[in-house]
């Protein structure tokens, strides 16, 4: 029996072993689901932290229930380990790992490539690998397939197949999860595609294919890239709003009765997430390399890139209202998550911006009822202070970045004698509120 009969056969009976590489926001979910139906599954990360919270059953993913995470770890069809050699035990292997950008706002593939050298080094015949990664298109023909041949000494196509999955992880949403969100496929040969879907219908309820590695690369970077451009433009327009006293967020409710061709986008701090504001110079990257100028986007991605300054400057003014400058000021944020109600900051607008008011001299605390403590980019450490009216009373300026379920927006308005809300949080402007 050949290879791909193997893995086939495996895969119909249920009894492949499915090796996740990164077990963070993207890959512990996925090993969860795949364990939930069944298959044996393998957590590879490098952080013995995360591999013994996993092995004890001790969830640290919100979106995750934590009685699946002891269900199917007790049950033994989840483990996770430091030791990459019990790759060899896989017959699929998926790659989960971060793709952050460098200090030169360059793709930062190094994950991607030491995963693909302990694949190499590894597996053994007959896997079928797959990248979930945010990544350029032809990541997976051009970098991913030639290590992995070179430290495997194996052929695509005949020892092991290739394909990219983009991972759709939105944290927090509450009807769409990863079993239920449809799921795009691309391989690079026909045999990868068939063993891929297969593999993915233990896992998850839609699999859509394309013709491509390449195609679905691009599919993950328009998605995200379509994000960014519309949020940048009603950014955008929210500014001029702003210094033309036009409320946006009336425009936006006017312009959404609309029941064709327009789509509603709320303005806001700026963009947070791990992809939606790296995915733009992604994509920048890999349109240099074809002599093409993607103007439109690389415009979109420096908007965004701005909102956190041009959120200093409306606290900066706000604060003016009373003769006062943001120098010697105690400001308190509330909400540092990047998006409501989920506990991760990454790339998040508030932390930008507590960092603009820091260096411009400002006192600065924070409550957050999901993140207890934060280092910003500037290395600043803060820890979450408690809501309460001694607090609201306490600060020259509150600014409300984060619009959680859990902040009592009446409690706040009561007790804070400035705001400066960036989330449309309080819906009317008055001289103690200021509105992006």
């Amino acid at each position: 029996m050949n290879y791909k009969n193997q893995i086939l056969q495996k895969i119909d009976s249920n009894t492949e072993v499915v090796g996740i590489i990164g077990l963070g926001y993207v890959g512990l979910p996925l090993a969860v689901n795949f364990a939930e139906a069944g298959v044996k599954v393998i957590g590879f990360d490098k952080s013995e932290a995360k591999v013994k919270k996993i092995n004890s059953g001790e969830n640290y993913i919100k979106d995750i229930r934590d009685a699946v995470l002891r269900k199917v770890v007790d049950s033994v069809t989840l483990e996770a380990t430091t030791d990459f050699t019990k790759m060899k035990e896989c017959d699929a292997l998926i790659i989960c790992v971060p793709t952050p950008l460098d200090k030169f706002r360059k793709p930062d593939m190094s994950y991607i490539e030491a995963s693909c050298v302990a694949i190499g080094q590894n597996m053994k015949p007959g896997t079928f690998i797959s990248l979930e990664s945010t990544t350029y298109p032809t990541t997976t023909e051009d970098l991913m397939l030639p290590i992995i041949e070179k430290e495997s000494g194996l052929i695509h196509d005949k020892d092991f197949w290739l394909a990219y999955s983009p991972e759709r992880v939105d944290p927090g949403n509450k009807t769409f999860h990863t079993k239920n969100t449809p799921k795009v496929l691309g391989a690079m040969s026909d045999d990868g595609l068939k063993i891929g879907k297969a593999l993915y219908n233990n896992a998850i309820d839609n699999i859509y294919t394309v013709s491509s590695p390449r195609v679905a690369e691009m599919v993950k970077i328009l998605e995200n890239t379509y994000r960014l451009v519309n949020i940048s433009l009603i950014n955008e327009l929210a500014l001029l709003a702003g210094k033309m006293d036009i409320n946006i967020w009336e425009v936006i409710d006017a312009a959404a009765t609309k029941p064709f061709g327009f789509q509603p986008f709320y303005p806001g701090p700026g963009i947070g997430g791990h992809c939606i504001p790296l995915d733009p110079f992604y994509l920048e990257h890999i349109a240099k390399r074809f002599d093409f100028d993607l103007s439109m986007i690389h415009t979109a991605g420096h908007i965004n890139m701005r909102m956190p300054h041009y959120m200093y400057i409306k606290i900066s003014t706000a604060l003016n209202r009373l003769k006062k400058s943001v120098n010697g000021s105690y400001i308190l944020f509330l909400g540092v998550a990047y998006k409501p109600n989920i506990d991760d900051e990454r790339e998040s607008p508030a932390l930008e911006i507590i960092d603009l008011v820091i260096h411009k001299g400002g006192n600065v605390n924070y409550n957050d009822p999901h993140i207890s403590s934060v280092n910003t980019n500037n290395g600043n450490k803060l820890q979450s202070i408690e809501l309460n009216e001694q607090n609201l009373n306490n600060a020259d300026c509150v600014v409300l970045t984060t619009n959680h379920d859990a902040f009592d927006v009446e409690f706040i308005k009561k007790h804070s004698g400035l705001i400066v809300d960036l989330r449309n949080m309080v819906k009317e402007s008055s001289d103690t509120v200021y509105k992006l």
